[in-house]
């Protein structure tokens, strides 16, 4: 899938997940403004601009970042929204502090990320915006309660924003990994068979064909992407 010409914002840009979708949408000839809460250390990478230190969850900070991108990359065509936490944890045993930062982490950061994106986007040919969701919020297991209400609300953004946007030129679409074969999951689940879940180049993949014209039509989605979990 080509992504020739397109500039394309992606956050979480530091974790597994979001430096291989700025790799992938690298790969496709996009120029990506590559945005984390972190500082960012990619080095001189061509058509890889980097935003660090920016707290998405905060909506003038979205503005800052998204003015910032839209002055650099001269316009924006997409935005896809990585960033994002998980903790395992019930509700009998857990804290109302977790609820509080999932809901911080997984959806505040993409309401603050599209609404400061949107302006860019309208002036795109072709806006496109894809959210990372997860399978969880479908049927959620012991322990994912404050995990997957945080990605349900993803979920019931994309449908909400997909519907308001639709008559605009913007698709919206989420995508709903299981487990995704990184580190920090290895770490926390040494003896399960890795072969099962999914790759992040997978995910990725998947992600670079939402934001080509070979999806114009595909907006409100919700795809699941289950490996063999």
């Amino acid at each position: 899938m080509s992504l020739d010409g397109r500039k394309i914002a992606v956050t979480g840009a530091a974790g597994s997940l979001g430096s291989t979708v700025v790799r992938a949408a690298l790969a496709a000839g996009a120029t990506v403004a590559a945005i984390d809460q972190a500082d960012l250390h990619g080095g001189a990478t061509p058509g890889l601009h980097e935003f660090g230190g920016v707290d998405l969850a905060s909506s003038d900070a979205a503005d800052k970042a998204f003015a910032a991108i839209g002055t650099k990359l001269g316009g924006l065509d997409a935005v896809v929204n990585v960033a994002g936490t998980f903790r395992w944890e019930t509700l009998e045993g857990g804290s109302l502090a977790t609820w509080d930062l999932l809901y911080h982490v997984n959806l505040r950061t993409a309401v603050a990320t599209c609404k400061a994106a949107l302006p860019l986007l309208l002036a795109s040919k072709a806006g496109r915006i894809v959210n990372i969701g997860a399978a969880g919020a479908v049927k959620a297991g012991t322990g994912m309660g404050a995990y997957a209400a945080s990605k349900a609300g993803v979920a019931k953004l994309t449908e909400a924003l997909a519907e308001e946007l639709k008559d605009r030129g913007i698709t919206v679409n989420a995508i709903l990994p299981t487990i995704i074969d990184t580190p920090a999951n290895r770490k926390d689940m040494p003896d399960a068979d890795f072969s099962r879940w999914v790759r992040p180049e997978q995910v990725a993949a998947t992600i670079v064909f939402l934001l080509s014209d070979q999806a114009q039509a595909i907006t409100g989605a919700a795809l699941p992407i289950a490996g063999r979990v």
